[in-house]
């Protein structure tokens, strides 16, 4: 089942997100949809939070990325991450959001992260990710954290762009998959 993707405005979205019980929901179905509706909306990351559900939950896929070889075959499923630290350089890269359509600007993050998490048949697991995988998953672990890529932009930025985060909220803006508005 693909869901419609929460726009930016939606309180959900600025929530930090409960943790899964075991048993509690249909683990199996939600990550199947979760990564159903992430392909068709042609993102590398989605989160819980991002189709209305307030849970501690992301996915990451780069199958879709043409042109880095780091994330090809990066597929995981994230159940009540915990981010440990996130350390290395701090790099600037262009982040895009599939809640906040047509807005695409620079986010500076540490190049590495340490990351505990369970995956969908609740196996825990401890990693370090880097580059590239790292960014994706400080992205889809601040959704859960209710944090937006937007936030980390500074205050001018931010200004510039008051208006078009407006539009999206309001639901003036054109994306290529089915989205949800904001209720008002």
């Amino acid at each position: 089942m693909i869901y419609p993707i929460v726009l930016y405005g939606n309180p959900i979205l600025r929530k930090r997100a409960e943790e899964i019980e075991k048993g509690s929901i249909d683990l199996k179905t939600l990550v199947e949809d979760m990564f159903e509706t992430m392909h068709e909306a042609q993102g590398i990351g989605l989160a819980a939070p991002q189709i209305g559900m307030g849970i501690r939950m992301f996915v990451v896929d780069g199958s879709l990325v043409d042109d880095d070889s780091e994330l090809k075959g990066f597929k995981k499923v994230f159940i009540n991450p915990e981010m440990i630290e996130e350390t290395g350089e701090e790099w600037p890269f262009e982040e895009g959001c599939l809640s906040i359509p047509t807005i695409r600007e620079d986010v500076i993050r540490p190049k590495q992260v340490k990351i505990r998490y369970y995956d969908e048949d609740w196996n825990a697991h401890e990693e370090i990710f880097k580059g590239m995988q790292a960014r994706v998953i400080q992205h889809e672990y601040d959704h859960i954290e209710g944090i937006l890529f937007t936030d980390h932009l500074k205050p001018f930025k931010k200004r510039l762009l008051k208006g078009k985060l407006t539009n999206i909220s309001k639901g003036k803006v054109k994306a290529d998959y089915k989205v949800a508005v904001p209720d008002k």
